[in-house]
């Protein structure tokens, strides 16, 4: 992970934009449908802040990230690491069978009810609606993306496992059952790591 907060948030913003946008579709297709106007050009900028304001949200979880990477680098030796990679992977586990990610889910998963919830008139609506889509999809992944981050070290494998769980728990119709099984997968690969932690090297150095 790039210790300069700068290039690390440009590699994480586009690695959350290809990772997260193919499940928001839905969501930026419905509100484009909404705001469709004869006027083409105003339509495609109200997308488009839309859009940005979601990618934002994620943008700015990289700061987070990249803080708890640098405090994690200074107080955890070396050989404490697998056993914080365990702890990822159960917290990840425990948190994808909670209500509040069920209910972060539901919103997801309900494009045309979110977007009559929540609009908002004007431009500064679009971007409050694509803060407020962006916080209910970080609520419904943060825990996958620690490990992404923690087991994977954002290896371009790990990217693809991730964001086809996301779009299978956002668009199939049985995704939240399908987000329950990789919780107690989660879970499961926590003990088998906290058991034998040199898989916790092999998960980041094979992915």
């Amino acid at each position: 992970m790039d210790s300069a907060i700068g290039p690390f948030l440009g590699t994480w913003t586009l690695m959350m934009a290809a990772m997260m946008l193919p499940s928001a579709m839905p969501m930026i297709l419905v509100h484009h449908r909404t705001v469709a106007t004869p006027a083409r050009i105003r339509s495609e900028l109200r997308s488009g802040i839309f859009v940005g304001a979601y990618i934002a949200v994620w943008a700015a979880s990289g700061i987070v990230v990249w803080l708890l990477a640098r405090m994690s680098d200074a107080v955890l030796p070396m050989d404490a690491r697998p056993y914080a990679v365990a702890a990822v992977l159960l917290l990840a586990g425990v948190y994808q069978l909670t209500p509040l990610k069920t209910a972060c889910l539901g919103v997801c998963r309900s494009p045309m009810s979110f977007v009559m919830t929540h609009w908002h008139p004007g431009l500064r609506g679009e971007v409050r609606l694509g803060l407020e889509h962006g916080l209910y999809c970080l609520g419904c992944c943060w825990a996958l993306m620690a490990v992404f981050v923690a087991a994977g070290a954002m290896g371009l494998i790990w990217a693809a496992i991730i964001a086809l769980i996301v779009l299978v728990e956002k668009v199939v119709p049985q995704g939240v059952t399908f987000g329950r099984v990789v919780g107690a997968a989660l879970i499961a690969g926590a003990v088998l790591v906290a058991v034998r932690p040199e898989i916790a090297q092999s998960l980041s150095g094979n992915m």
